[in-house]
């Protein structure tokens, strides 16, 4: 069992949704938290919210896709708070608007890639060295669209199944150590991730307007209930952290059914996120 209370909980992207709810939590249960985003008045809200209720949090203007800030970072916390029991979060992510992969631009595809997927990495090398010192749980955050691909979802996808397997190998070679580690595939979440995301070249603020108003309608699953779980699950160690009833379907379809469930989900998806 991992325990929140006392923890040093360390997450990114804690300026809104899932980040910021998970942040709440935790500091609910008694962790310390290190929050952490782009976003410096979101931080501030969370930070506020935290201390009226009596908890204990730190925060950091940080950009994932920045490796020198990041290593400043795990630099800070090392000096900061040694030898300590970390809980690493790695939440910080972006949306590129709805378009098809041959409608996307390379750039826009790296810029996603970037931070969804490098700043995981980049993250998780950083702060590595920290959690062997002091044990503790890396958390990384994947996707349902990890879970399948989603068409108009090309650049997110790849980097939501990107960090699935690259913190299946994590667990795998970290099995026996004083660390453990798990993956959440939230499902529908009701984020401003979709109504901020980049609007592709191809895409008209329009089009994105109504692909917007369509995962609106699709995401069942409050970042409250979202930390709930994710929460539960670093508690109880799970390997796989699923959240929402619509990521625990199709985490049970693409795994009793791996080719037949695009028949079953697919159209639907088109019709979320498609722009027309």
């Amino acid at each position: 069992m991992t325990s929140i209370k006392d923890s040093l909980f360390i997450v990114t992207g804690a300026a809104s949704g899932i980040g910021q709810a998970t942040a709440i939590g935790a500091a609910a249960q008694g962790a310390h938290v290190l929050a952490s985003d782009v976003n410096a008045k979101g931080l501030a809200r969370t930070a506020a919210t935290v201390r009226q209720a009596g908890g204990s949090i730190e925060t950091t203007v940080l950009d994932v896709s920045s490796a020198d800030q990041i290593a400043a970072y795990a630099q800070h916390v090392a000096a900061a708070h040694p030898g300590q029991r970390i809980i690493l979060l790695n939440n910080a992510g972006v949306a590129l608007g709805a378009g098809t992969f041959e409608q996307n631009t390379l750039e826009e595809f790296a810029w996603l890639m970037e931070i969804n997927l490098w700043g995981v990495v980049r993250m998780t090398k950083a702060f590595l060295p920290l959690l062997r010192a002091g044990g503790g749980h890396l958390v990384n955050v994947s996707s349902v669209f990890g879970l399948f691909g989603a068409p108009h979802n090309a650049a997110y996808s790849t980097a939501k199944f990107g960090v699935r397997g690259f913190t299946d190998v994590l667990r795998n070679e970290l099995a026996g150590s004083n660390i453990h580690v798990s993956t959440v595939f939230p499902g529908g979440v009701k984020t401003n991730i979709a109504a901020s995301a980049r609007l592709g070249v191809s895409v008209t603020p329009e089009q994105h307007a109504k692909a917007n108003r369509r995962f609106d309608k699709s995401a069942r699953t409050t970042p409250e209930r979202a930390a709930v779980l994710i929460l539960k699950g670093i508690e109880q160690n799970k390997a796989r952290i699923i959240v929402g009833p619509d990521a625990r379907v199709m985490d049970w379809l693409t795994r009793l059914l791996p080719v037949r469930y695009a028949r079953l989900v697919l159209p639907g998806v088109r019709k979320a996120f498609s722009s027309k």
